[in-house]
């Protein structure tokens, strides 16, 4: 485990606020990165470091079924999205492209933004301000999605070794 910076946001952020549509627009994912959350936090996309964590309250990702909104957050490196709940198009999509979507009730009331947390991917825990919580764990088929990178990738691998 490594210790992470949180981002930590509120319940209902939709699709929209995690990449506007007005971005949609633009060639490719790395241009559209630099716009991530920029109605919540302006200068979100400055300030994110790879291997930051979001940790949010309940239903993450609800709106449009965009994949752009879970890409972003990838291209700029974060390492998971945690939240109480999510919107499903925004799990599913987040799985596909091969950012972790980790569901974790209780984390969000003990942790501050800009705090600090441990995820263990492996093990379905996250630990933060000495206390660990437990995560759904995901399941073995799709800890092999992530850890290939995608689902996409993950199939090209699988055919690769037939």
């Amino acid at each position: 485990m490594s210790v992470s910076r949180v981002w930590k946001f509120h319940s209902d952020v939709d699709t929209d606020q995690i990449i506007a549509s007005q971005y949609l627009l633009l060639p490719n994912v790395e241009e559209m990165k630099q716009y991530t959350f920029e109605s919540l936090d302006p200068d979100f996309a400055d300030k994110a470091k790879p291997g930051d964590l979001i940790v949010a309250n309940e239903n993450f990702g609800c709106g449009s079924s965009r994949e752009q909104a879970p890409s972003v957050l990838k291209a700029l490196g974060i390492k998971a999205v945690i939240a109480k709940s999510f919107a499903r198009i925004f799990y599913r999509n987040s799985i596909n492209i091969g950012l972790p979507v980790i569901v974790c009730k209780d984390l969000y009331d003990h942790v501050e933004d800009g705090g600090e947390a441990d995820l263990d991917l492996a093990a379905g825990t996250v630990r933060a301000g000495g206390k660990t919580y437990e995560c759904t764990s995901l399941p073995e088929y799709m800890q092999g999605i992530l850890n290939a990178g995608g689902l996409i990738a993950s199939l090209n691998k699988d055919n690769k070794e037939d």
